[in-house]
């Protein structure tokens, strides 16, 4: 079900609002309570997004379980992501976009090359952006902390059969989802470079990323207990 919902924060009020360019990395940690706006500044750009908890990496987003709770493949407003654990890491509290794909992973250089061509191998890719972001952010977290992600804005319908295909995007510029943080976690984001599939239109984009902090933002509620 497509639930489409606009925020009433105003960018004005943000603590933190920065571009992110195609193809770069992103990483950053959201407090409890703190709301995260993605922007798809032109259209049709995937961004590929999980999510750790602050406190104890090892409970990380699960697609699974997120599915399962929720009984619906794909997120839009209303839509709690949750850990390996169950907990509630996010809420998605508006969404202009209306659907969001929680199966088909992220790129990488081996899915390249088996999708598409062996000498796809060296082009950057999602997997590859959340290494490197992970390796720059220091501590002990590696590829084995990485797990099946979200892909904000990226259309990715599921077939009768069950199969996965990968289509244009159904974004458009200016739209964006909103998440609030239930608990403190880590945000790391792939903004895809993707140019073998049409999920960034064959053309990847820059997105904006902006941070409300309701300390200083009213009208942020209180996350809800799990």
């Amino acid at each position: 079900m497509t639930t489409l919902t606009e925020s009433k924060l105003d960018p004005s009020d943000a603590v933190l609002d920065r571009v992110v360019d195609s193809g770069d990395h992103w990483l950053h940690p959201l407090a409890v309570g703190q709301h995260l706006r993605i922007v798809d500044l032109e259209g049709n750009q995937a961004v590929d997004t999980f999510f750790l908890d602050a406190e104890d990496p090892g409970d990380r987003y699960s697609a699974e379980v997120t599915v399962r709770s929720q009984g619906n493949l794909y997120l839009t407003t209303g839509s709690v992501l949750r850990s390996v654990r169950g907990n509630a890491m996010a809420t998605i509290v508006a969404d202009t976009c209306g659907r969001h794909d929680t199966v088909g992973g992220a790129c990488a250089a081996e899915s390249n090359q088996v999708r598409y061509a062996i000498e796809k191998r060296p082009m950057h890719s999602c997997r590859d952006s959340f290494l490197l972001a992970l390796s720059r952010f220091g501590g002990d977290l590696s590829k084995r902390d990485i797990g099946a992600n979200v892909n904000f804005f990226m259309n990715v319908p599921v077939t009768s059969e069950g199969a996965l295909t990968f289509a244009d995007g159904i974004s458009g510029s200016g739209k964006y989802v909103e998440i609030r943080a239930e608990r403190d976690i880590l945000v790391l984001v792939s903004n895809c470079p993707q140019l073998n599939n049409p999920c960034n239109g064959w053309n990847p984009t820059p997105v904006r990323m902006l941070v409300w902090d309701p300390r200083r933002t009213s009208g942020a509620r209180r996350p809800p207990e799990d």
